[in-house]
This record gives structure tokens, sequence and C-alpha cells, in this order.
């Protein structure tokens, strides 16, 4: 008599179980690509007017309800959001485009899942008497500029436009709010300011932009760590749904927007008025022009030796930029 209808009922049995035991313990790890976070944990900015939006409504708690707790964290400029975000203190940080390019070639697994908004925030600005007329004249002066950050790589840009490298002046690394004071007092030439406090150094102290190019302004992004888009897509999905709402509802409501500015900040509705008027929100989806725009500004992280020798900053910007979440997000809306 033949065994083999025995001998393949035995072998059928044997890997129906051996497959359901493997997918019993492949199971949890599916789940926990899928689940929330038991706290989300995200950053808010003042050169950020969305997340404001996102923090003074509390849409991001009403769409996760109780399944997970959401805490926020002030950034006072890309660096630190940057900090806090490698750091594991905040899961999604709001960065201009360049830093987070700038972070990402040195070794940081980021990725920019969002576009924020479009902002010309940044330009070099003197005190109102200031005898500093071109950014040639800046030869030999004191900048203030905050390192890792779109004013500093805004600065590196302009000086280089105009014929000048980072040793032909002195940075003075200070945060964005000291700047702004140095400036102030006298005790640098000029600031690479920053929205909403470059708004209030020209309207409450005078201070004069010496050069603005809104084509050295880079984005503003919301990042990732690599592991956290791994393992929590589901929270991504959330997050980026969210600020859409916030996105839509910022454009919808501009004098609403410049009250919350106003409010968050603590700086006069006229300022957060000025910072709005050079913020652009039409255009959310990672892709094409802005992969083109940030190639287009790598190039002075590599001749200010900003970044490894060796490193392939094109390829950076490609591995930084992710745009299937925000698709998912957009489109499933």
């Amino acid at each position: 008599m033949s065994t083999t209808p025995f001998r393949h009922g035995r072998l059928a049995r044997f890997f129906t179980a051996a497959s359901l035991a493997l997918g019993a313990a492949l199971a949890p790890l599916a789940q926990a690509a899928d689940a929330l976070p038991k706290e989300l944990r995200l950053d808010y900015a003042y050169y950020s007017p969305t997340s404001l939006v996102l923090k003074h409504f509390g849409w991001l708690e009403q769409s996760v309800g109780e399944g997970s707790k959401v805490t926020w964290t002030l950034s006072q400029g890309s660096n630190r959001a940057l900090e806090y975000l490698n750091s594991n203190s905040i899961d999604f940080g709001s960065t201009a485009g360049l830093a987070a390019v700038l972070s990402r070639a040195n070794g940081s697994p980021i990725k920019t899942v969002y576009i924020a908004s479009r902002p010309e925030w940044t330009a070099l600005v003197v005190a109102k008497d200031s005898p500093i007329k071109t950014v040639a004249d800046l030869k030999g002066h004191k900048i203030a500029a905050t390192k890792g950050t779109d004013p500093y790589l805004f600065t590196l840009r302009s000086l280089e436009q105009a014929g000048l490298s980072k040793n032909d002046v002195e940075l003075v690394h200070l945060q964005h709010a000291d700047g702004r004071t140095a400036l102030e007092k006298g005790d640098v030439d000029a600031w690479a300011g920053l929205d909403p406090l470059l708004a209030a150094s020209q309207l409450q102290a005078g201070s004069r932009i010496l050069y603005h190019n809104v084509n050295f302004n880079s984005y503003g992004v919301i990042n990732v760590t690599e592991k956290f888009a791994q393992q929590y897509p589901q929270a991504i999905d959330k997050v980026i749904t969210a600020y859409e709402k916030a996105r839509k509802w910022a454009q919808e409501n501009p004098e609403e927007l410049a009250q919350i500015l106003s409010k968050e900040s603590g700086l006069p509705l006229d300022v957060a008025k000025l910072q709005l008027q050079r913020t652009d929100f039409s255009n959310s989806q990672p892709g094409a022009e802005h992969i083109a725009a940030l190639k287009a500004a790598a190039p002075i992280l590599v001749t200010e030796e900003l970044v490894r020798k060796g490193v392939d900053v094109n390829a950076v910007v490609d591995q930084l930029i992710e745009p299937s979440f925000s698709k998912q997000a957009i489109a499933g809306r």
C-alpha cells in the first residue's frame, strides 16, 4: 500500500501549523507598525504658523482620542528642533528644508514628510542708521546668526553671491532672539533675522533689510526619524491630516491666524501680519519643486565645508524627501 497520501497529509498539516505560528509571531509586529504610540510628541514654533493653529484648536488631540497623549515642545529655531528630534525628545520637528538637509548629510537619519509653508522668513538686516549699504560692505564686520538654521545658510549664500566667504566676516553664533538684541544694542553690525523676530525688529526698532532673496529661503518642513516612520506610519498619517486641516484654515482665516500668532509669540498684531504677508501656504506636498530648490542650495554646504568630505549632497536630498506619507494623507481627504 502507498504511504504517499499519508505523508502529504502530515506535510500539509505541518506547513499549515508552521504558517499559523509564523503569522501569530508576526502579528504583533504588524500591529505595532500600524498602532499609535502612547504619546505623540510634536514641536511648535513661531516661525511655523500652522503648528500654532494645530496646537491652538487641539485638532490632533481630537483625532487620536484617548489612544495617544499629545504633548507640545517649543522650538526656537531649526537647530533646536533637530536637537530635540535627534535626542528622541520629540517625534515631529519643524525646521527649514536646508537645515534638514544639513542634518541628514551629517548623519541624522531623518525624513521630511510634509511642507508646512513656503516662507520668506529670513533676511540680512542692519540697524536703521547703519552705513552698510550692500552685502559686500559686510566684509570685516560682525554678523549674528544661528548656526544650522536657514538664516545662517542664507547668510553664507548671500556672502558667496557677493564674492565673500564666512572667513571674510565674523559670524557670531547667537540664538535668533539674542541675535536681534545684539543688533539693536550695536554689539553686531548685521543680523541674519528670522520671522517673527525679524518683522518685530523692523517695526519696533526700525531695523533695515540689507538683503533679501526669496530663493535663498528654504521651505518650512516637518521631519520625523526613519525609525519612527517605520514603526508608526499611522501616526504620521494622523499628524499630516491634522496639519492639512490647519493649513487650509490658515489660508481661509488670515486675520484670525495673525491673532493666534500674535498671542503665542507675545508680539504685536502688526508684527504677526507682516510675517504672514511673507508666508505662502499653497503647496504642502513634498515633490520635485522642493527637491530642485534644495539641490540648488546644497552646494553651499560643500563649499563652506559644513558636511563631511565625500558626501553626495544631491543624494542626501533624495533620501531626505519622502512624499509617500503626504500623498496618502492628502489624497485620502
